[in-house]
């Protein structure tokens, strides 16, 4: 690397320092506060590393012939990457479209015809009305599977394929327009965060489209896990030694809300419960900014004339007049020819705006007390407030009124989830982070000959996961069935009623069917087969295997024993019968599907 240009001299100097060795005189006991570093950001011009040997405008954080660990919070607004150094988490700068660096990555496909951009590229023509811009595209990932499409704009895509193509961009910019500064050809290994609320389909997508887009996925951890972590790692000198301590994390980011009530002792965390909301989170609150400007303006009705374009151009308007606010504002004045040239400026007051947005906030408070009141041998010392939805003013105000005190909002609102991943992802951290299922996992059993069904719950909810590098957990069921093939329906729900059955949100997954005589076992579908039954006792011996990883991911084995072979499945949607989930969300945000 050139030691010329301010990043370069940075390095020199690091080198430098490193070799010198001062007179310590610090006192008996002294430790080190821990470091949470802001990145060096570029100066005017990104100068590119070279194929072949470092160049200015990146700073090499690795040890040399270490693979470049990283924690990555993909984020519905935001993807936001840390990185391990040596005992400090610096994020990463990226170069935007306009040439400022930012400490983040906007998840942004575009579509123009046949034509695709990604990230800063589609950020760069989000004004250009020739141009179909989505956004939320994490969203999209609770219910989709690995052939879900999205119709957009009158197209058709696949939304793993998109998530994918976002992906790679996004790895490639970390290459090439970052502060980091990677040879050629090192590994980029990832700890990926995912809400706390997440079902295994989408932790398995998303996990695969990191994968599919050259990334080494190290794990998986929850959202409000990993601040718990950053908040941990940065009270860790003060804290060395002290008693259990109760944290209660309250991460509201773009779309998703968390809350994880998490026990620290010294550098042991372990969740004790979370619970959240799935579909509520920043991207509401720009839904509710949208609607009010347009009734203010006058133009309620011509909201549904709107195109997909436009539509992204007013709720992305909305975004970025919801990130300015502070505590003083008064009013909110939004751009409506960004929208529809000839719509002017509209004013807004901003107290009927937070009054809007007020039940939404007290959803997330009922959360929260419904959390501490089923563990009430718990007494949290603080509420650690982050996530970019959380800096809406009015959401500081209801937690101030009801919470009081223990309210701290982080100092890393947008970015205590990616530095609590970089931790996680650094071995040398020392820290052991115990997790937990967050929602009841089971299957739906034929009973009473048929008559009835009942349900066999396999994971419950709040059970521990294995920590990284750890067997699975593993529950085994073994019968001998009585029918020629194997109808399989799993479920996750939030809650189990008092029947036994689940309740509360669910979420269904894509049937298996399983070949119980071994004369099907070359049938490549098993649903143009008629379901026969035999005698009791007359079939071969079946044994299924369901195991659960660090990440929360459920695969499940299906053996038949007698006859000596086996099918394996990683539980999700994978029918291109999955668009209409994708629709409803398509339609609540404004991406409105066009049938052709």
């Amino acid at each position: 690397m050139s030691s010329k240009g301010p990043v370069g001299q940075l390095v020199k100097l690091r080198g430098l320092l490193a070799a010198a060795r001062p007179v310590d005189n610090r006192p008996a006991g002294w430790q080190p506060a821990p470091q949470i570093h802001k990145p060096v950001l570029f100066p005017k011009t990104v100068k590119h590393p070279s194929a072949h040997h470092g160049a200015p405008g990146g700073v090499k954080i690795a040890d040399v012939g270490v693979p470049m660990k990283l924690g990555i919070d993909f984020g519905t607004t935001r993807i936001v990457a840390a990185a391990a150094d040596r005992g400090n988490y610096p994020l990463v700068g990226f170069e935007s479209s306009d040439g400022q660096a930012r400490e983040w990555f906007p998840p942004l496909v575009a579509i123009r015809g046949n034509e695709r951009r990604f990230g800063w590229s589609a950020w760069a023509v989000q004004a250009d009305r020739e141009w179909t811009v989505l956004r939320s595209l994490k969203r999209l990932l609770k219910r989709a599977g690995l052939r879900t499409p999205l119709e957009l704009n009158g197209r058709t895509i696949p939304v793993m394929e998109l998530a994918t193509g976002l992906l790679t961009v996004f790895r490639q910019q970390l290459r090439q327009a970052s502060t980091l500064s990677l040879d050629r050809g090192e590994a980029l290994e990832v700890m990926v965060g995912v809400p706390a609320n997440a079902n295994s389909n989408q932790r398995f997508l998303t996990a695969e489209a990191f994968r599919a887009a050259g990334f080494h996925v190290m794990g998986m951890l929850n959202e409000p896990s990993a601040a718990s972590v950053e908040f941990g790692h940065r009270q860790r000198a003060q804290h060395k030694g002290q008693p259990r301590r109760s944290l209660l994390v309250y991460d509201l980011g773009g779309g998703t809300f968390d809350a994880s009530l998490v026990e620290m002792e010294d550098d042991t965390h372990t969740v004790v419960a979370s619970a959240g909301v799935s579909d509520l989170g920043g991207d509401d609150f720009d839904q509710i900014l949208a609607k009010l400007a347009l009734e203010t303006a006058g133009r309620t009705d011509e909201r549904e004339s709107l195109s997909d374009a436009e539509s992204f151009r007013l709720l992305e308007e909305c975004r970025e007049r919801k990130e300015s606010l502070n505590p003083n504002t008064r009013r909110i004045v939004a751009d409506l020819d960004r929208v529809r040239e000839g719509w002017g400026e509209v004013s807004i007051a901003v107290a009927p705006y937070y009054e809007l947005c007020r039940p939404l906030v007290e959803g997330t408070v009922e959360v929260v007390q419904e959390l501490l009141a089923g563990n009430p041998d718990q007494s949290i010392e603080t509420l650690y407030v982050t996530g970019g939805g959380s800096e809406l003013p009015a959401v500081a105000r209801v937690l101030k009124e009801t919470f009081g005190k223990v309210v701290r909002r982080s100092a890393y609102m947008r970015s205590a989830t990616a530095i609590g991943l970089a931790i996680g992802a650094d071995a040398r951290s020392d820290y052991v982070l115990r997790d937990r299922f967050a929602r009841y996992f089971g299957v739906w059993r034929e009973a009473d000959h048929g008559r009835a069904a009942t349900f066999d719950l396999l994971f419950p909810r709040g059970l521990e996961l294995p920590r990284r590098g750890a067997p699975p957990l593993r529950v085994v069921r073994s019968y001998r069935p009585v029918h020629n093939i194997g109808h399989f329906r799993y479920v996750e729900a939030a809650g189990i009623g008092e029947d036994g059955q689940p309740s509360g949100d669910l979420t269904l997954w894509d049937d298996i069917q399983f070949p119980f005589d071994p004369a099907l076992r070359g049938a490549d579908d098993l649903t143009l087969v008629d379901v026969r039954r035999k005698g009791e006792g007359a079939g071969s011996e079946v044994e299924e295997e369901y195991s659960c990883d660090a990440s929360g991911i459920v695969k499940v084995t299906i053996w038949n024993r007698s006859a000596a072979y086996r099918r394996e499945y990683t539980l999700g949607r994978w029918a291109s019968s999955a668009p209409r989930a994708a629709e409803a969300i398509a339609n609540k945000h404004g991406w409105r599907p066009r049938h052709r």
